[in-house]
Formats: structure tokens, C-alpha cells, sequence
């Protein structure tokens, strides 16, 4: 019994010290991530791998998308779905998707609205992508329903010879703008 108690004295003093090693290297870890948001939020640009935590990755998407540099940020958002929880997930693709939406609306006000196509057809990607995370986002259902409107989506035509389209009844959109005849 004696011995045992003097193995267990003299292994605690080391099994206390490899704790506290592996503490400090944790927080040195953590102060490492917490520096480079701080940094990022700051609008100091500072490299982020993708395999860096979560919330340092998201603080790189955000600094990108400030910077409007939406292509750099988007692989970024990509990363992260396959490693961060969803609450995270959805806040990167729906800030990606404001992002993309708001170049959509810029190019719209200036009179470009093939050119505004694209981007608005990425945001609706990406707020499907916040959705599909956060099924009660009613900002991103809201977001969504604009991208919508400002471009349609027309049913996809199979083109055979000549002119002539056929396109299966079933999935034939009839919310197609146009005026409204007869009813009350």
C-alpha cells in the first residue's frame, strides 16, 4: 500500500506538468485564432489557411467579402461545410450570397441586367445552400424570394430540329409575368 501511494505522489507532479504543457500549447492555439479575427475584423489582411478553425476561416470570408473579392471567398465557404456546425455554415453561405446579391443589385440599378444575371443566380445558390443548414432562416427565405423575383427561372427547353421547344407539362412554370384575364 505504501508503494502504491508513492507511485501515485511522484506521477502526479508529472502528469500535472504534461496538463499544463498541454493547456498552454491550447491557448496558445486559440490566442493564435483569436489575434488573426481581431486582425481580420481590423481590416488587416491576414492569411488563413482552409484547414484553420472555423470562426478564423468565417473571419477571412467576411474580410474577403468587405473587400469584395467574392471570388476568393467562395472556396473558403466550401471549405467549411465539411468540418464546421451548421449555425456557422449558414452565416458563411448566406453572407456570401448578400455578397453576391448586392453586386447583382448594383449592375441592375446601373441599367445591366445581363450582366446582373449571374450573380444573382450565385446568390440564390447560396442562400438554397443557408436553407438546406437553416431551414427557419427567415432572412435568408426572405433574400431568396427577392433573388427570385429580380430573375426568373423559365422551365429548361429540349430543343429538337428547327424552332420547335417540348417541355414536360409537369414542370412547366405558370407563374410567368404577364397580365392577369378574367376572374373576379
Amino acid at each position: 500500500m505504501r508503494h502504491a501511494f508513492s507511485l501515485v505522489l511522484t506521477g502526479l507532479p508529472i502528469a500535472l506538468t504534461v496538463a499544463a504543457l498541454s493547456a498552454a500549447v491550447w491557448a496558445l492555439h486559440l490566442s493564435a485564432g483569436n489575434r488573426a479575427i481581431a486582425a481580420l475584423k481590423a481590416n488587416r489582411d491576414v492569411a488563413v489557411a482552409a484547414d484553420a478553425p472555423p470562426p478564423v476561416v468565417l473571419a477571412r470570408m467576411e474580410f474577403l467579402i468587405r473587400q469584395d473579392r467574392l471570388t476568393e471567398a467562395q472556396p473558403l465557404a466550401e471549405a467549411l461545410d465539411g468540418r464546421a456546425d451548421p449555425r456557422l455554415r449558414d452565416d458563411a453561405h448566406y453572407n456570401l450570397a448578400n455578397a453576391w446579391l448586392r453586386r447583382g443589385l448594383d449592375l441592375i440599378t446601373q441599367g445591366k441586367v445581363d450582366a446582373a444575371g449571374p450573380f444573382v443566380v450565385l446568390a440564390r445558390q447560396e442562400y438554397r445552400r443557408a436553407l438546406t443548414l437553416a431551414p427557419d432562416d427567415w432572412d435568408a427565405k426572405f433574400n431568396l424570394d427577392v433573388a427570385s423575383r429580380l430573375i426568373r427561372d423559365f422551365p429548361a427547353f429540349e430543343r429538337t430540329v428547327g424552332d420547335t421547344g417540348q417541355v414536360d407539362r409537369k414542370r412547366l412554370w405558370t407563374d410567368i409575368p404577364g397580365t392577369p384575364r378574367g376572374g373576379p
